[in-house]
């Protein structure tokens, strides 16, 4: 059930200068925060105006109802016009029907920027003074254990999924494995996430009740009528040598199994993307995306959608969920394997992420590099792409390099 507080919501969007909203992660308090950044850019949020919790299949169909009937309803002034003034909402959603929830929530306060542009918006609420907020804490003791599954168990489970794709039960299948940080008390996630904005500025630092992280991949960003999606599939930890890591980037590059992995992802999100979309541009080869802890085979696919009147960005991100970058190919064997053999409740790891405005307008990431946070717990997940010739002790050394940002953002060193 949702709340969509009052009857009418008024919704104010003011121009901000830009010496205000230098730092958004600054502004941020404790109070129920929300987050969507990269390169210093984004949107920040606080406070909540209304939220909505949805479960199972429908979640996504119940909570774009819920969000159209509040747009519906409220009145809005907005002085600035961009993607992320006016009436905005944050979302994050469970990776499967069963089991977890997934929520789509309204703050009070919103400030974003955009390039040499920011704003203030305020729903129900005088505007606030804005000055840095008091600054989080360093987290306290804390310490790491395996998950749902060891090391060795998953290296089991992964050298399992190759002897079923051996067989031709199915191409690919991305398998997960978690990590659980316990802390001596209770974590403020602002402190990972000013990490993971300094340490990745080039993914999308984010977080929605309780989920976190700084992702790579854009599932899907919808804008005034253009269409994009970040692929990534096919990865090589770096080693922090230059020299190495470029000869390394060029092997990614012509890596068979990895390029085979990419093409998969590339064209299930290229055939979700299709029936919404006049005309399209799939690159033919994908590029290495080169992060602070590792490279991915990385390639953007852009379109023209036709029916952004009716289809808002969260039911694109429903037509793309799961990709074959953190499902599988075939999509329905993969994820049926996954809930089969992988061993742990992916709650919303993997799952959608990000933001939407009224016009349905929005940026929704693939909650990767992730975890999820309640009181002192922390519970991290990384997942590989399995296909025929994968091998388990390299994807276990593959899973610990993606574990590495949000470990180092929980750790006060």
């Amino acid at each position: 059930m949702g709340t969509l507080g009052h009857v009418t919501t008024t919704v104010r969007t003011v121009r901000l200068d830009l010496d205000e909203a230098t730092r958004l992660l600054d502004l941020l308090p404790a109070d129920r925060p929300v987050t969507w950044l990269r390169r210093g850019d984004g949107l920040v949020g606080w406070g909540v105006a209304a939220e909505v919790r949805t479960h199972g299949a429908t979640r996504f169909a119940d909570a774009g109802k819920w969000w159209s009937e509040l747009t519906a309803r409220a009145t809005v002034v907005d002085e600035v016009n961009e993607p992320g003034t006016g009436l905005v909402s944050f979302g994050t959603f469970a990776f499967a029907d069963e089991p977890g929830d997934s929520v789509l929530v309204v703050p009070r306060v919103v400030v974003g920027r955009r390039g040499d542009v920011a704003w203030l918006t305020t729903l129900d609420t005088p505007a606030p003074a804005l000055t840095p907020a008091d600054p989080p804490a360093a987290p306290v003791g804390v310490s790491f254990a395996d998950g749902a599954l060891n090391g060795e168990q998953w290296m089991s489970v992964v050298a399992d999924a190759v002897g079923r794709i051996g067989r031709g039960d199915l191409e690919k299948v991305v398998l997960a494995r978690d990590l659980v940080a316990t802390a001596d008390e209770p974590i403020d996630v602002r402190w990972p996430l000013g990490r993971l904005a300094d340490h990745y500025p080039m993914c999308w630092t984010f977080h929605v009740d309780g989920m976190f992280g700084a992702t790579p991949e854009m599932l899907v960003r919808r804008e005034r009528g253009l269409v994009t999606s970040r692929v990534l599939a096919g990865t090589i930890r770096r080693t922090g040598d230059d020299e190495r890591d470029l000869a390394l980037a060029a092997t990614l590059a012509r890596s068979s199994k990895d390029l085979e992995e990419h093409e998969y992802a590339v064209r299930s999100v290229a055939d979700a993307l299709e029936p919404h979309c006049s005309s399209m541009n799939v690159p033919e080869a994908p590029f290495v995306l080169h992060l602070p802890n590792v490279m991915h085979l990385a390639t953007d696919v852009a379109g023209v959608v036709h029916d952004a009147a009716t289809v808002s960005s969260l039911q694109l991100a429903e037509a793309l969920h799961p990709s074959a970058a953190v499902g599988g190919t075939p999509t329905t064997v993969a994820t049926d394997l996954i809930a089969k053999i992988e061993g742990m409740d992916r709650d919303r790891y993997a799952g959608p992420v990000g933001w939407m405005d009224a016009t349905g307008d929005g940026e929704w990431g693939i909650a990767l590099r992730s975890a999820s946070i309640s009181g002192a717990t922390v519970r991290l997940f990384a997942g590989c792409g399995i296909v025929g010739d994968s091998d388990p002790e390299a994807e276990l050394a593959e899973a610990q390099a993606k574990f590495v940002p949000v470990r180092d953002a929980l750790t006060a060193g």
